[in-house]
């Protein structure tokens, strides 16, 4: 079944058939189209092109992950439309301080490329010092509804990585490259 969609050439969507014939849209990082390589556009005569930097990479370290349990996979599906509704962003993390009177909590003031500041409330103070994520790009989910805790409206949750490792909860928060502007969207 033909998809007026499809003839478009639209770089952040794929297009597929389901069984059925009828097409649906998913969203993708990749282009679709191939972009020229920048080392074959011709050059001015005489003008000189500096020779690319090469990053130097070092081997990465070997973990052991022979005493890492994680939790099972849900079983359970999530259709894409279901899926879709969730908003999550990068955010840049401007503040983040310890909420009195919890042991738990920390309060973060959040960058999420609007003109208003985001405060969100995570209760990851047993494996982060506040000072320690100051300046840092975290992803957040974005459209949860607001949430009371400790007298404090907290305006989404920021995304962890949760695993046991010999007996004992560990939790790593999800911090991406600080090249990734606040407010960019992840498909």
């Amino acid at each position: 079944m033909a998809n007026k969609w499809n003839s478009r050439k639209t770089p952040w969507r794929r297009f597929t058939e389901d069984r059925e014939g009828v097409s649906k849209i998913f969203p993708t990082m990749k282009p679709l189209e191939k972009k020229e390589d920048s080392a074959r556009e011709e050059k001015p005569a005489g003008q000189t092109v500096a020779p690319e930097e090469k990053t130097v990479q070092t081997p990465a370290e070997k973990i052991d992950f022979s005493h890492v349990k994680i939790e099972p996979l849900f079983e359970q599906t999530v259709d894409f439309e279901t899926f879709a509704k969730s908003d999550f962003r990068a955010v840049k993390i401007e503040n983040c301080e310890v909420v009195p009177k919890s042991k738990k909590l920390l309060k973060f003031t959040l960058n999420d490329g609007t003109d208003r500041k985001r405060t969100i409330l995570s209760g990851i103070h047993e494996y982060y010092e506040p000072e320690a994520l100051l300046g840092k790009t975290a992803i957040a989910i974005v459209n949860l509804p607001p949430k009371q805790m400790m007298g404090m409206d907290s305006e989404g949750m920021l995304i962890s990585a949760v695993h046991e490792e010999d007996g004992k909860e560990r939790l790593n928060l999800l911090i991406v490259d600080d090249r990734i502007p606040a407010g960019a969207k992840l498909y």
